[in-house]
């Protein structure tokens, strides 16, 4: 078949699949070692290529971001570990867009036998001998939470995948749901009610704080 030997990525809502592993910051065993803290765990199709080195230094730059929302980066590709060293080396001497240079704060993890890239679905049909651009979020109890798969040829976007952390965090907190195009500070969402009477109660609370689109669209304001 043409899909053979191509892993199967796990699902939302799935536990993370656990691996020991070599990166570039030492020995991994995940996700036990990111218990309590969200994770994006994301690969690359291979180092010293031009997009993934722009990917690399953006997620650089806002490591500390991510570090305030108790979220932690891990790199991967089916790369070597010297080759990750020296890629990592390398973009160290780059100022891309003259914002100055950056050096690459999180683990890579080297996964040349490619088993851990075939355990998260990493290796898809358009390329079988590189990882295409995976990014798994994963929650502080080591759940599948969000997946986002972007093409070889296309760079991902640092603020959506903050966007999607916060959005999940909020919704944790709160038990409420975020809109298209949310960002921190906008109205969010009431779930859809499930009975007569909660869905006219949506209705009659509106107010100052609650806007009732509909009887199934109810929003309410920020206040945080």
């Amino acid at each position: 078949m043409e899909n053979e030997g191509l892993g199967r990525m796990p699902m939302i809502g799935d536990e993370a699949p656990a691996f020991r592993s070599m990166t570039t910051k030492g020995k991994v065993n995940f996700p036990e070692d990111y218990k309590g803290k969200w994770v994006v765990f994301f690969s690359h199709p291979a180092d010293f290529t031009p997009v993934c080195t722009t990917e690399f230094i953006a997620f650089s730059k806002r490591y500390e971001e991510f570090k305030e929302i108790n979220t932690e980066l891990l790199g991967l590709s089916i790369d070597s570990l010297h080759s990750h060293l020296a890629w990592a080396k390398s973009i160290e001497g780059i100022d891309w867009k003259g914002q100055g240079k950056v050096s690459v704060p999180f683990p890579i993890v080297a996964d040349i036998s490619m088993k851990v890239a075939n355990m998260y679905g990493m290796l898809q049909t358009v390329a079988k001998t590189q990882t295409i651009r995976a990014v798994f979020i994963i929650d502080p109890d080591s759940i599948v939470r969000a997946i986002l798969y972007y093409p070889m040829s296309t760079g991902r976007n640092i603020d959506e995948i903050k966007r999607v952390i916060l959005s999940l965090q909020k919704h944790d907190a709160e038990d409420i749901s975020t809109p298209a195009d949310w960002e921190q500070g906008d109205d969010v969402l009431f779930g859809s009610p499930l009975t007569l009477e909660e869905a006219e109660n949506r209705v009659k609370d509106a107010g100052d704080d609650i806007i009732s689109y509909d009887w199934y669209l109810t929003a309410k304001k920020d206040n945080k």
